[in-house]
């Protein structure tokens, strides 16, 4: 029997998602628990897969089209069946392709798979108006480059994959020369590997040469790529953090030198693999002094104020599509190694989006290092429920006065935002002084 295929709950905080691509076409049959669509959710591109085997009869949500959870995005059934009666429904409520069903909880047609994919839609628009000028050299008015034509929509969109368009932008190819052997002539990687071996580029002049000055042309042509879910609920997630949250800053410097050599004897001891960072050693430090000042491992809870009894750490790392806090739980119950190790292994996932939703929610308190990019101070946003953040800077040769004498010290500037409604300013500078003592004195972190 025809039924609704319904989008589901990929990850806790989703509540649209976004169709990455269409594995299966209209018409393919498919197994059970095999994978029908990739789809673009708040945090990562997850594979959607069915729970029992049949036919895709037909698409009504095609790839780049967002579809709110229990929303139809396909139909299913027995090959031949008629879906006439399935597709008046649909139409009646806003059209095949524009219908907004919302359902309450999504039926049992889908399930979800954990495994995480890194495919996602993008479009690069390039009007005839708005199309470069082919070289600034004079060229033959006849000379054409002998390669197909790209596969385009009929308003001369490309689709093109974003690695696809870095690697023929690094290597001159045209992407208007090129057939995409993705799904609806999409670009792909593949497609500009070919392209670079058989030699295929962008428009050459014959006398490029010869110096001639520069031309002014039109308006530069622009592309235009589709929000990721990523993006959106970072954007929204950070609106709503500044807004009704009343934050302030508190900023302190600290003197890395101790914990330097510290490190430096560690990692002596360690091979290349286990060596540990400042990173690591910042992140048990806030952990252990977190369990010191409980106001800051809290969350604000409208009547209540929520104490958490482990510092589960959020170590923000920077991928393609933003920024995502992988947890390091009960960071105050491990080692420097330990954490090392975590920290790589949820950074390796994070940039390849196969963090599972437990290893990126729920963190009590999240740290935000810039140091390493040469950013010498800045402010964090606090990713709410949390109650405070830190920011920490790169630790720079800083000249200083001691006993009386100007001597250079490694300094690192640290500020954290905290929420009002649960941290004080004292109980934010107890935090701090906590913090400050222990990287300073790292003999501390044994009382």
């Amino acid at each position: 029997m025809a039924e609704k295929f319904l989008m589901p709950k990929l990850s806790p905080t989703m509540e649209e998602g976004q169709i990455a691509r269409w594995v299966k076409n209209e018409g393919d049959a498919f197994d059970a628990n095999e994978t029908l669509a990739e789809v673009d959710t708040d945090k990562a591109t997850m594979e959607m897969t069915a729970l029992s085997g049949g036919t895709l009869l037909k698409i009504l949500k095609a790839a780049g089209e967002t579809a709110l959870l229990g929303e139809a995005i396909a139909i299913t059934g027995k090959a031949g069946e008629d879906i006439s009666g399935l597709l008046k429904e649909i139409s009646s409520n806003g059209g095949a392709k524009k219908e907004e069903e919302k359902a309450t909880a999504p039926k049992s047609e889908s399930l979800a798979s954990p495994v995480a994919k890194d495919a996602v839609k993008h479009t690069t628009e390039t009007t005839e108006e708005e199309a470069p000028a082919k070289a600034v050299s004079p060229s033959t008015p006849n000379e054409t480059v002998s390669a197909p034509v790209a596969q385009s929509e009929g308003n001369g969109r490309l689709i093109v994959s974003p690695i696809a368009a870095r690697m023929a932008a690094d290597n001159g190819v045209d992407l208007r020369s090129i057939t995409g052997s993705g799904p609806n002539g999409r670009i792909i990687k593949r497609d500009i590997e070919a392209a670079i071996e058989s030699g295929v580029q962008g428009p050459k002049s014959k006398e490029s040469k010869v110096f001639t000055p520069s031309t002014i042309v039109g308006a530069s042509p622009f592309r235009e790529e589709n929000t990721s879910k990523m993006r959106q609920v970072i954007a929204g997630r950070l609106a709503e953090s500044i807004g009704p949250i009343p934050t302030f800053y508190l900023t302190v410097e600290i003197e890395m030198d101790n914990v330097v050599a510290m490190r430096k004897q560690i990692n002596a001891n360690l091979d290349d693999d286990s060596k540990i960072s400042v990173n690591d050693i910042i992140v048990k430090v806030a952990a252990m002094s977190l369990m010191k000042h409980p106001f800051v491992n809290a969350s604000y809870q409208d009547k209540t104020i929520k104490f958490y009894e482990q510092a589960d750490i959020g170590v923000a790392v920077a991928i393609d599509e933003g920024l995502i806090t992988p947890v390091v739980r009960g960071a105050n119950l491990k080692g420097f190694a330990e954490i090392s190790a975590e920290i790589k292994d949820l950074a390796g996932k994070a940039k390849a989006k196969k963090l599972q939703p437990e290893e990126y929610t729920g963190a009590t308190f999240s740290i935000s290092n810039l140091g390493m990019m040469g950013i010498k101070e800045f402010t964090a946003i606090i990713n709410p429920p949390e109650a405070a953040i830190i920011a920490v800077g790169g630790a720079n040769a800083t000249p200083v006065v001691r006993a009386g004498q100007v001597t250079v010290r490694s300094i690192m500037n640290v500020t954290m935002s905290c929420d009002h409604r649960v941290i004080d300013g004292a109980t934010g500078a107890k935090f701090l002084q906590s913090f400050k003592q222990m990287l300073e004195t790292p003999a501390l972190m044994l009382l």
